[in-house]
């Protein structure tokens, strides 16, 4: 009998109504001339007016195949620009367990952005035939299921209708969120396609992810007590209206809740966005937002865009600002958990670790091996990188350095914490605090709200004041630099982009220099959308940091001319 690779490949032929509605639905969004555009870690962005709708419509094509390829799976879609200017805007899809979309997809979504409107009908066909049609599984017959949401941006109303209008034309069903942070887009997400499983992952709505979460903190919060307020610069983002409606779950502090003052909370003014406030902003600038008004020793945190990422912050007596970056959210966060599985009793069972990359301090990479006795993975830049290399242990830390990250328990985790019979009240406490993680945090992607509710556990926990957590390790100081180059593509990194595979003799250059530098450390990397090269150098002071960095980046230039000269 012959195998069924053996057998001719049926070929399906897409109905003349359909490829001509992709086209029809298409014309108000034309392929802007002489724009070339690549989905990319945070999926695409740019300037809203420049072709933006035309990716979108895209885009829509991608989720409807995507859905029928994971077997009519729920699939995402979110516009938002994140931490970019209130006039930028950008889409991505969702996968159906709330991670990023498969790498392999990525090429799928570039080729049909870049697509001329009369040839959506055509290649919506030959992508049907590529992907959903083998000699046994008629995928292409599959329904498609979508649901999306949006930021607060002046330009998402206008990309939703493009968005629809590409789902319209492909019967595509959809549920349209209206206007959510981008994590709980990635929790409806993971909620469709988990209700009928072992482990459902919660409701599909705004009330069911914030009493989900309302209901772990106070689980988590059980015999522990925060000290002081917390100020949330919520970048005039999605976050500002999102958190305020969380507020209404939580405990307060006279119910030994949280106290939260909510600052940059401003959605009706678009040029407002990101501007001079967020994440970001803390994160490049190394100072606090004018606008909040903070007080020496208190905790204040702030939020990008869209509500994913987080980083803290305190200014001392001096005014002088403290910095708590996403290293410092992982060695707390990962220090607390492995804290709380050796007293539960079941430390030994578990595999703990936690996921940086190369622009982690190297100080927080120290502490974690040799403090905290946890193994540390290192990755490529990117969020898709660290949540893979995290699912390779039974709880996984990730963070960025700009406050992307979260926790990944797996099923071992999950069975081990809850199956577990504790021993003493200590142990059951620990366990009970284990469980209620679970919940707390979005395990599906990195979620400023999940992640500030996490950092005030663990913080109460040790009733740390924001100083206390600062000394847990001294950061190196460090310094980054971008160096312009005619062809970044000559610049190919390996090791987790620690190290440079060529040009050749460059990587020479570099170790000749980090050699001569007390604590050094350097590494160089290509830009993912420009030409350019960002350098990162790190060493015992911030004379020596500044030193290496420009020495470094003098090689990349150096290099970058000579195979310029050569091509």
């Amino acid at each position: 009998m012959d195998s069924i690779f053996n057998q001719p490949k049926p070929v399906v032929t897409i109905q003349d109504e359909v490829k001509n509605a992709l086209v029809q639905n298409a014309a108000p969004y034309p392929l802007p001339e002489g724009k070339r555009f690549q989905y990319g870690t945070a999926g695409f962005r740019m300037k809203a007016d420049v072709g933006l709708d035309h990716v979108v419509y895209a885009v829509g094509i991608v989720a409807a195949l995507r859905s029928k390829r994971r077997n009519e799976a729920t699939i995402g879609v979110m516009i938002t620009a994140s931490h970019n200017p209130a006039e930028d805007n950008g889409v991505k899809v969702v996968d159906p367990m709330g991670d990023m979309l498969e790498q392999e997809w990525e090429e799928y979504a570039t080729q049909l952005a870049n697509t001329e409107n009369a040839l959506f009908g055509d290649i919506y066909e030959k992508l049907t035939n590529d992907l959903l049609v083998d000699p046994v599984h008629q995928v292409h017959t599959r329904k498609s299921k979508v649901v999306f949401a949006r930021d607060t941006r002046a330009s998402g109303p206008h990309l939703i209708k493009a968005l629809k209008a590409s789902l319209d034309a492909l019967h595509v069903e959809y549920t349209d969120y209206g206007i959510l942070t981008t994590p709980m887009l990635h929790h409806m997400v993971r909620c469709h396609n988990t209700k009928n499983s072992p482990r459902p992952f919660g409701e599909a709505s705004e009330a069911g992810y914030h009493k989900k979460m309302a209901n772990a903190f106070k689980k988590a919060m059980y015999g522990r007590k925060i000290k002081g307020h917390l100020t949330v610069d919520c970048a005039n983002g999605v976050g500002g209206p999102k958190l305020h409606d969380l507020l209404k779950y939580l405990p307060n502090a006279s119910n030994d809740g949280i106290d939260i003052k909510v600052v940059n909370d401003d959605v009706i003014k678009p040029e407002a966005l990101n501007y001079e406030c967020g994440a970001d902003y803390v994160k490049t600038k190394q100072r606090a937002p004018p606008s909040s008004n903070a007080v020496p020793f208190e905790r204040c945190c702030s939020l990008d865009g869209d509500a994913d990422r987080i980083v803290y912050y305190f200014i001392d007596d001096n005014k002088e600002f403290h910095l708590l970056d996403g290293d410092r959210i992982a060695t707390l966060a990962a220090n607390f958990i492995a804290d709380q599985a050796r007293v539960a009793g079941i430390g030994d069972k578990l595999k703990i670790g936690v996921v940086q990359t190369a622009y982690a301090n190297g100080a927080s990479t120290e502490y974690i091996q040799k403090v905290m006795k946890l193994p540390v993975d290192c990755t490529p830049t990117g969020v898709k990188h660290l949540h893979h290399a995290a699912k390779r242990f039974d709880i996984g830390v990730y963070f960025e350095a700009n406050g992307h990250g979260t926790v990944l328990f797996n099923d071992n985790a999950i069975d081990i914490i809850k199956g577990h019979d504790p021993q003493s009240p200590g142990q059951k406490h620990a366990l009970e605090s284990l469980d209620a993680l679970i919940d707390l945090i979005n395990q599906a992607v990195g979620d400023a709200f999940s992640d500030m509710l996490l950092t005030e556990v663990a913080l109460a926990h040790r009733a740390w004041s924001p100083q206390d957590w600062m000394n847990t390790y001294i950061d190196l100081p460090n310094k980054l630099v971008r160096v312009v180059v005619p062809d970044r593509n000559v610049f190919k990194a390996v090791d987790a982009e620690r190290r440079l595979e060529s040009p050749a003799g460059a990587q020479a250059r570099i170790d000749h220099y980090v050699n001569l530098t007390n604590r050094g450390r350097a590494f160089a990397r290509a830009s993912g959308t420009e030409d350019a090269v960002r350098v990162y150098a790190e060493a015992h002071s911030a004379r020596d940091a500044e030193k290496l960095a420009n020495q470094v980046a003098e090689v990349v230039e150096t290099y970058g001319m000579r195979a310029a000269s050569k091509s």
